[in-house]
């Protein structure tokens, strides 16, 4: 049987995949079937977040009983074919073949290709030495890490940005990034002070609105932090007090895929600091590392246990997988975040390296503060009632940006985008909750209505991941309402880009964002999209209050897995040399 009648017979492929494959056969009539399945399978894999399709391993896309052919028949024929390109090497371009094949993964040409120029900028700027004259600061650096002598991580990542002009800085919610980071942008600040050169160009930006507003928040508790313990004024004055969106920082041209800012037009800053690194995709931080000009530092902040990013590739986890960046980076341990009536730091532990006998214990347990497990339940609805009484709420609240506080103060998170216990059917009876509308009836404009941004519109500075409230204005005009660098801005709602309810969110929506209190719904059987990376998400998006609601079954099937993601990009970063230039 055809193995492509077969995958469109499963109901596998999407209809782009499906149409890569028959306009290869229209070219060649006498292309193999196993070659076009193949072209497919690399298109299905980039939507399922993969940056390529492995033939070896054809279960880890679909998992059915199917007709796979031979692994090494199946390489054989993809390399013999017209529309599969073999590159000599690493380095070398694949040219216009619409497939690669290297290494027994079939690509995409073009992801193939974000791939060689992302691990190429990557040794362009590790291979940048920076000028390590740091006499002058070193009662500054005394100051700020008092405990360098000790070990202490912050101090070592400090050192670092004096030294190299990539820099990852990783570690778990709370231990202390965005506090590592304003220390060592002074220590910057400070050197090119004390060389009489200008001030550093610093740019701060995150994956989405959200996670730049949140970045910005804290490196200003971390500024007064520094205010208070008596640091130079005029120092701290020289910090940046924003952060933007990755694609604002590079600036979107309207209806295209590219950016303003690439390596012909790079980015005028001295310095870049990216937080949420794992959040950024293949083709993303392809660009943004193109555009990094020669001599400029990037800093790249994030939480490898995370999810990956919600598109193609796991970058960050490849980054941090190079053996020649190991001199690169520093993962901080100390977790500070949670309040101190929230006491989670078992639990993300045992989650993190999935020990589910242990998570489940704590779950069980009451060693937890402020972390409540429902065991067996799959309606937070019934379950929790005073998560519709807070909705209930928003709509009576007249102050917009008072709303949005208060939203953001729980969120109901949930494993799947579909089904009872997925974002899409909570949020249909919660509208209907809420707005006394049937299900079934496209949602309408209602006081105190979550909305969530799916698409980016850069014309109106609204982003995939912003969250809204619909609350009438002063004399009663229907209108929604979002956050901005301002205040809050209005907008008509017939005038918003797509967008969907957001009282329920994913938990990879909800990445780059934190809660008061979450609660995270998981799905009644277990799916393929549990992990615990997923899980170590969730839980790890609460601030003082957790709950969890599932069964036990779920959770040890969820901590089983890995979020993990077919790549090259890991081979290539050890493939490439990557040689600090002399002084």
């Amino acid at each position: 049987m055809s193995l492509l009648r077969a995958l469109r017979d499963a109901k596998v492929l999407r209809t782009l995949d499906d149409a890569l494959a028959q306009s290869l056969r229209r070219l060649d009539p006498s292309t193999p079937d196993c070659v076009l399945a193949a072209a497919a399978l690399a298109s299905l894999a980039v939507a399922q977040g993969h940056a390529a399709f492995a033939p070896a391993q054809p279960r880890q896309f679909v998992d059915a009983n199917l007709p796979w052919p031979d692994a090494a028949g199946w390489l054989q024929a993809l390399q013999a074919s017209r529309f599969v390109a073999t590159p000599e090497s690493a380095e070398t371009e694949s040219g216009a073949a619409p497939l690669v094949l290297e290494h027994g993964l079939l690509y995409l040409r073009r992801y193939r290709e974000y791939e060689r120029r992302l691990a190429l900028g990557l040794q362009r700027i590790a291979a940048q030495a920076l000028v390590d004259d740091d006499a002058a600061i070193a009662p500054l650096f005394a100051t700020l890490f008092p405990d360098a002598a000790n070990g202490d991580l912050q101090a070592r990542a400090a050192t670092l940005a004096l030294q190299r002009a990539l820099v990852l800085i990783t570690g778990g919610p709370g231990t202390g990034k965005t506090t590592t980071i304003a220390r060592l942008l002074l220590m910057r600040i400070a050197q090119a002070i004390a060389a009489g050169g200008p001030l550093p160009r610093i740019a701060l930006a995150a994956p989405t609105g959200r996670a730049a507003e949140r970045m910005a928040e804290s490196l200003h508790r971390a500024t007064r932090q520094l205010e208070t313990s008596g640091t130079d004024a005029d120092l701290i004055a020289a910090l940046p007090s924003t952060a933007s969106t990755l694609h604002r920082l590079l600036g979107t041209i309207t209806d295209t895929a590219r950016f303003r800012h690439d390596a012909d037009n790079p980015l005028p800053y001295d310095i870049v600091v990216v937080d949420e690194a794992s959040m950024v995709d293949l083709p993303l931080m392809c660009k943004l590392v193109d555009a990094i000009a020669d001599g400029a530092q990037l800093i790249l902040l994030g939480d490898a246990d995370q999810l990956p990013s919600v598109e193609a590739g796991d970058v960050l986890a490849a980054i941090l997988s190079a053996d020649d960046l190991r001199d690169h980076r520093v993962h901080l341990q100390r977790g500070w975040r949670q309040s101190d009536t929230l006491r989670l730091a078992p639990l993300a532990t045992a989650v993190r390296e999935g020990r589910a006998d242990q998570a489940l214990a704590l779950l069980r347990g009451d060693a937890l503060s402020n972390v409540h497990f429902h065991e067996g339940v799959d309606d937070p609805l019934r379950a929790r009632p005073q998560l519709l009484e807070h909705w209930h709420a928003l709509a009576t609240i007249r102050d917009p940006a008072e709303a949005l506080e208060r939203a953001n103060r729980l969120r109901l998170l949930t494993a799947l985008r579909e089904g009872p216990q997925g974002a899409r059917g909570l949020n249909a009876r919660i509208e209907t909750l809420l707005s006394g509308r049937r299900i079934g009836t496209p949602p309408a404009w209602f006081p105190g209505r979550l909305l969530l941004i799916t698409r980016n519109h850069h014309p109106q500075h609204l982003f995939n991941g912003d969250v809204g409230v619909c609350l009438p204005d002063e004399h009663g005009v229907p209108l929604a309402w979002f956050a901005g660098e301002g205040g809050v801005r209005a907008f008509h709602p017939a005038a918003l880009p797509e967008h969907e309810s957001a009282f329920a969110m994913t938990v990879h929506k909800a990445q780059g964002s934190e809660f008061d209190e979450v609660w995270l719904q998981l799905p009644r059987a277990d799916s393929r999209v549990l992990s615990r990376e997923l899980l170590y998400t969730a839980i790890t998006r609460a601030r003082d209050v957790l709950h969890i609601a599932g069964s036990a079954e779920v959770i040890a099937a969820a901590l089983s897995r890995h979020a993990s993601r077919v790549s090259g990009l890991g081979r290539r970063l050890s493939a490439f040399p990557m040689h600090q230039e002399p002084q």
